[in-house]
């Protein structure tokens, strides 16, 4: 089902739900460029998990309209939003490659909303102490980052989404030179491929926008403190990644004194088994969950939602 949700500055976002209504609530979030219509699991899967899944266009992506010069922080503002438009008092959130940030950020800035959290092929900030944040990293993702200044990434990026637009295809034909073994075997699966197709599309359907916004967030202070996040945390990380090098996600664990953190990394896997990966990262969040105090409690801890407009 599909909502159009507004959200406390006037801005709307674009927000899908699937799987069990009645379900664990698990926001989504995408990577970058991506949209709520990433890879996710089938209904039958979601149900079996007990999962209702929320998935939302960031700002500037897809149907969610621009937020520019929002930061990382700011996603944890419209989550937020959109948990009281759901009616849903607490809820996990996963975060997937560009999208771990985002979800941290909900980690640290939402307090005991947030059950427990998942964190896939993240970046980790780029002034991060002590980390050579290029190391290890493809030159399409070094170039994109170090470009000279916002003009130029967004004169890149412009480009690259209008060939998208044209042909979702550019962008796997754009990536295809640098994939490792492991990400070319997820991304020759044909129904991944055409998952990855359609959010590349959607993504794109406006312009660049929310792309240039996620790289120009990267770029900058988060927003939020590391330290603030106290609830149970699992990072995973394909051992042959090479757009979010496996670096940045043991800098981030080790940035986390306060929360209870598991590191799973996986060897002969890359950036795009995240999206393999993901039901079993459901399956470990709702544990978590659980072992955080809430039992049950992430069923049944509802309030009336908001009338919104919806399709589908």
């Amino acid at each position: 089902m599909t909502r159009v949700i507004p959200v406390a500055d006037g801005r709307s976002i674009t927000v899908d739900s699937s799987g069990d209504s009645a379900g664990v609530p698990v926001f989504l979030l995408h990577g970058t460029p991506g949209s709520r219509s990433g890879p996710v699991p089938r209904a039958s899967v979601l149900y079996r998990l007990g999962v209702s899944l929320i998935c939302y266009d960031r700002p500037g992506y897809g149907g969610s309209v621009r937020h520019k010069g929002r930061t990382v922080a700011d996603a944890a503002c419209d989550v937020n939003d959109v948990a009281d438009a759901l009616g849903l008092d607490q809820f996990c959130v996963v975060g997937r490659s560009g999208g771990g940030p985002h979800a941290l950020a909900c980690a640290a800035l939402l307090g005991d909303r947030v059950l427990s959290a998942a964190i896939l092929v993240s970046l980790a900030p780029m002034d991060a102490e002590g980390l050579d944040w290029y190391d290890g990293m493809t030159q399409s993702n070094v170039d994109e980052y170090r470009r000279a200044s916002p003009a130029s990434v967004a004169a890149d990026l412009a480009m690259r989404a209008e060939r998208i637009r044209a042909d979702p295809e550019s962008m796997i034909d754009f990536l295809l030179p640098e994939l490792t073994d492991p990400d070319r075997r997820i991304v020759d699966d044909i129904a991944i491929r055409w998952q990855l197709l359609d959010t590349y599309e959607e993504a794109c359907r406006n312009g660049a926008y929310g792309w240039i916004d996620d790289v120009l967030a990267f770029r900058h202070s988060w927003g939020f403190d590391l330290e603030a996040i106290k609830v149970p945390i699992l990072f995973w990380h394909g051992a042959e990644d090479v757009f979010s090098p496996i670096s940045h996600t043991q800098w981030l664990a080790s940035q986390l004194p306060n929360a209870t953190v598991e590191v799973h990394v996986q060897p002969g896997a890359a950036h795009f088994d995240a999206v393999e990966v993901l039901p079993s990262v459901l399956a470990r969040v709702q544990d978590a969950a659980s072992q955080n105090g809430c039992g049950s409690s992430a069923r049944i801890s509802r309030r009336s939602p908001r009338s919104v407009p919806m399709s589908g």
